[in-house]
């Protein structure tokens, strides 16, 4: 578990986020590449404040990563079958609640960033009738070892723009992960009880935690 949220931190160090004037979202290749450099950038400008104030971590994910990130179709795929049982009303609420759940969880993890170095896989040319793109980003940390990570991205048919909606960390799916810890809870007791327990999560303050108890 610490092994997968210690791989969240990198998220929103990676790809999917940028100023939306700077980007290439035409190319996931050379997305991922320009938005890298662009977070980095942002997140070291603004260290002390987020040391001081580490709610501001809301604000850097929705203004950086929510953008390019299509929020609908992730919580689409995390409600899987049970989509089919809700209601228009009942679907927007849930992705409401899952982006704000989506922010403060990234938010949190952010709070362990550190300079790790990474490397991102070299632009290869995508054919017009792909529709879904894996990136594989490398994460080198001398304290620990290389984790590989494969950022699915998406191709909007009307735009062709690229969006992200999944992370496979060593192989585990993000998605899948959020499947299986919701399904029981979806069968059991429907989709307005997973929306509830999503918007008390997304309350809860942004902390920064030990890193001496990791």
């Amino acid at each position: 578990m610490k092994l997968f949220r210690y791989i969240l931190v990198m998220l929103l160090s990676l790809p999917l986020v940028a100023q939306a004037d700077t980007v290439n979202r035409t190319d996931p290749y050379l997305m991922m590449q320009t938005v890298s450099q662009n977070t980095f950038d942002r997140l070291k400008a603004e260290k002390n404040q987020i040391q001081r104030n580490p709610e501001l971590l809301r604000s850097i994910v929705r203004q950086e990563l929510l953008p390019y990130i299509n929020t609908r179709y992730a919580a689409y795929k995390v409600l899987g079958p049970q989509l089919k049982k809700t209601t228009a009303e009942q679907r927007n609420n849930f992705v409401s609640a899952f982006t704000n759940y989506l922010v403060a969880s990234y938010a949190q993890v952010l709070t362990q960033y550190t300079d790790q170095d990474i490397k991102i896989e070299s632009p290869k040319s995508v054919p017009a009738s792909r529709k879904i793109v894996s990136v594989r980003v490398d994460i080198l940390d001398t304290k620990r070892p290389p984790i590989r990570l494969d950022f699915k991205l998406r191709k909007n048919k009307k735009t062709n723009e690229w969006q992200g909606y999944d992370m496979v960390a060593e192989g585990v799916s993000m998605i899948s992960t959020k499947q299986s810890e919701w399904s029981g809870q979806l069968r059991s007791e429907g989709i307005d009880a997973v929306t509830a327990n999503l918007k008390e999560l997304a309350a809860k303050p942004i902390r920064r935690e030990d890193k001496n108890n990791e």
